[in-house]
């Protein structure tokens, strides 16, 4: 190959890129966000129990499970979240150095966009469901997640593991199982470890979306992008119900009531995040609201929703 040729790939190759880049920016100015700015408020980070911490932003959880041998920090927010939880996990006296793993609810945008960012500062191990790990690499989830059109891309993610269901990771004493719970994306993973306090412990439930959102053009009834949806989301609502849960924490923080029970303990109900029966009822609740979705779908009542919830 002549040295004309080669820079003749080589100026194939940076248009290329450039043309990537140019698109990537289009759509995802294409796509706004009139709730990020609200979202992405900053939140003093705080002890959950045990060696489990909030470490996200206001409207968006970030959750950090510490050990002397490392940490595990479950989901990253938006992209524009990643100095905060940085900051955040700083604050508490831990280094984001010391994160070994991190895990992910779903890969929307609102959850994920911070994971590329935070995965380099760290340089942790990403680990996720095969719907969600192809996502991660990519920066964008397929025609078969329900928010598909309505999506914003993200960071691409340079290394990402996959994992099985039931699956649990360690980082030393550390161990957090993976629950597949689909259908607000066909990747969704909740997540359960044991923190203790002292000689007391208690089951910690992270459990992903459980909410029937999606495009204007997608109906849960009756698709051909994600034929399976009905049947994940009843076999989500049976996990989740039956997962080991004292304390239930979720992606958005307002699902599980995270800042009223936290005001309730700073009021003096030592036990304000305690609860064994909400796992169940979030479960019952999304049944209950998917229920009516596909009624709504049935009667021609239903124009898609809001993305990121």
């Amino acid at each position: 190959m002549d040295m004309r040729t080669r820079k003749l790939e080589n100026v194939a190759k940076v248009l290329a890129s450039l043309l990537v880049s140019a698109m990537a920016a289009q759509a995802h100015a294409a796509t706004p966000c009139s709730q990020c700015a609200e979202w992405n408020l900053s939140q003093k980070p705080f002890r959950v129990y045990g060696n489990t911490y909030y470490v996200g932003v206001h409207g968006l959880s970030s959750i950090l499970v510490t050990s002397p041998q490392g940490h595990v920090l479950i989901d990253g927010d938006l992209e524009e979240s990643e100095p905060k939880i940085a900051a955040n996990i700083q604050a508490l006296g831990f280094r984001i150095k010391d994160v070994k793993l991190i895990l992910n609810s779903h890969v929307h945008y609102d959850h994920a966009g911070g994971i590329a960012g935070l995965q380099k500062l760290s340089g942790a191990q990403v680990t996720a469901s095969p719907f969600t790990a192809h996502a991660l690499r990519t920066g964008k989830s397929g025609p078969d997640d329900p928010q598909y059109e309505i999506q914003r891309p993200i960071k691409p993610v340079a290394k990402v593991r996959v994992i099985k269901d039931g699956e649990t990771l360690h980082v030393g004493p550390l161990a957090l199982t993976a629950h597949f719970t689909p259908g607000h994306t066909p990747g969704g993973t909740s997540w359960t470890w044991q923190s203790c306090d002292q000689d007391h412990c208690l089951n910690m439930a992270y459990v992903d979306s459980l909410t029937a959102v999606s495009a204007p053009s997608f109906h849960f009834s009756s698709n051909t992008t994600y034929p399976t949806v009905r049947a994940d989301f009843e076999k989500s609502f049976a996990t989740v119900a039956a997962l080991p849960c004292d304390i239930l924490l979720t992606p958005h923080p307002g699902v599980s009531d995270v800042f009223g029970r936290l005001d309730k303990r700073d009021q003096g109900d030592a036990n304000a995040f305690v609860d064994p029966g909400m796992c169940k009822q979030l479960a019952q609740s999304s049944k209950v609201d998917f229920d009516k979705r596909l009624a709504e779908e049935t009667a021609g009542k239903t124009s898609g929703a809001k993305a990121g919830h």
